[in-house]
């Protein structure tokens, strides 16, 4: 009987102890991660359909969280994408895109403006601890780096790792064949230069270090972790121990280190308890570059890839992950990176900015496992003109381009029309059949340029 006793004690200990974590956690902002790639594919996962790539971290954790099917970026470059991510503003609204030049290079002189509102920023203002591990690619002047922008702690590249290349040595060639000693770009802590010429092999097992590393140190506040991988954008570079792992070649090994990545920043916030509270995104900058072959990925069933605005080039593979926070499943509806700033704004209790406006919606229903949209319209810019626009489950093409390539732009008199939710391939134009959509999308359109006004285009700025 005594012991009987003590067992429903016990239990009835452990049933407080955990009713107030999670009273506790109620009440403690969220912490987020973002795990950014560069240029992974729609295809690229085994979650996502790829045959001969192994990701179990990331498996289990679409497994444990959410597969999102429909969500996009707000460009198929870099640049303005990683703007889009950041301010939860179209690229369009900053300056942040171009006809003339796609993204920054080492010699722009431009970069996100210091009038912009970041998703660290807003969240560095309330409290928290905000740190980008990985690249940056929206600036190299100082007032237009991480520091500048709400981050309290940057460590990574300034731009992409193809930049700052030996001038002695064909671009196409040093990508397609990659040495070390082709590139000179920096590897940076904070303001300082810490590696003359970033070792490249290393930059996945580093940044996932510092990941964790930055984890622990903060887990008694609230913080923000952006993790913006180097990989898997050319030229490849993996660690020894995932040298020849995967049956995709070298593609395959540096898809393989970022799922192992994955694996150790989620034991991380789960060794430090913080799984309950604690939101983790992970998904592409843009889809797969394309031109370089088998050292590109898979837009997997998708057309196109990097550079287009095919949904190859601007649908990405997203999970979300944070067992106290989002519900299990397989999300249809669409979402996109323009929805993290007003997610985490919601999810943290801050208002959103009223001076502004903003392109995000609040995903926090859907991540309830709701099923009712949240947004109903994307946009896909090309620099600074509209080449696509999908409303609900239909997709109008205007202007029509190869990602890269010598191929002419086309203007479509009548613009190209597919149903994604039947032809997510883009193989069936059914514009004679529904011309009320192409003329609802027209209106969509001319009603989202009236709400534009004029800026400095950032990426012409040399």
């Amino acid at each position: 009987m005594k012991i009987n006793v003590l067992i429903l004690l016990f239990a009835i200990f452990i049933s407080i102890s955990a009713c107030t974590v999670s009273e506790e956690n109620k009440n403690t902002p969220p912490n987020y991660v973002v795990i950014f790639c560069d240029d992974m594919g729609y295809g690229d996962l085994g979650v996502y359909g790829h045959p001969t790539i192994r990701t179990p971290n990331l498996d289990k954790m679409a497994d444990e969280g959410q597969k999102w099917t429909n969500f996009y970026v707000s460009s198929s470059v870099c640049t303005p994408s990683r703007a889009g991510i950041m301010t939860g503003r179209l690229p369009i609204r900053n300056g942040m895109c171009s006809d003339n030049h796609r993204v920054i290079f080492p010699e722009s002189k431009g970069g996100l403006p210091e009038s912009e509102i970041t998703f660290a920023k807003i969240l560095q203002q309330n409290g928290y601890a905000t740190g980008i591990i990985g690249k940056w690619h929206l600036g190299h002047e100082p007032q237009f780096l991480p520091t500048s922008h709400g981050f309290d702690y940057f460590y990574g590249l300034k731009y992409s790792n193809d930049m700052d290349r030996d001038p002695n040595i064909d671009y196409w060639e040093s990508c397609r064949y990659p040495e070390q000693e082709y590139f000179q770009i920096s590897l940076y802590q904070n303001n300082e230069i810490i590696q003359e010429q970033a070792v490249q092999t290393e930059l996945t097992k580093n940044y996932t270090r510092e990941a964790v590393a930055y984890i622990e140190k903060n887990k008694e506040k609230p913080f923000a972790l952006y993790l913006a991988h180097a990989m898997p954008h050319v030229p490849l570079f993996r660690s020894e121990e995932f040298e020849g792992a995967s049956k995709r070649g070298r593609y395959g090994d540096v898809i393989e280190e970022l799922d192992w990545s994955v694996g150790q920043v989620l034991k991380a916030i789960k060794d430090n308890g913080l799984a309950d509270n604690t939101i983790v995104v992970f998904t592409s900058d843009n889809g797969p570059w394309l031109t370089f072959d088998t050292h590109g990925g898979t837009a997997g069933l998708l057309t196109g890839g990097k550079g287009s605005t095919y949904e190859g080039g601007m649908r990405v593979p997203a999970i979300f992950w944070g067992p106290g926070i989002v519900k299990p499943g397989v999300v249809m509806e669409m979402g996109s990176t323009l929805d993290l700033f007003p997610t985490f704004c919601a999810q943290s209790g801050i208002p959103l900015p009223q001076d502004r406006i903003y392109d995000g919606n609040d995903l926090t229903p859907l991540l309830r496992g709701g099923n009712e949209p949240v947004r109903n319209e994307i946009f896909y810019y090309r620099g600074t003109k509209i080449y696509a626009v999908r409303k609900g489950k239909y997709k109008a093409h205007f202007l029509t381009k190869s990602g890269y390539g010598g191929d002419p732009l086309v203007d479509h008199e009548t613009p190209l029309l597919y149903d994604l939710e039947v032809d997510p391939s883009e193989k069936f134009n059914i514009a004679d059949k529904y011309p009320e959509v192409i003329q609802e999308i027209n209106a969509l359109v001319e009603a989202h340029k009236k709400t534009l006004k004029p800026v400095t285009n950032q990426l012409d700025l040399y």
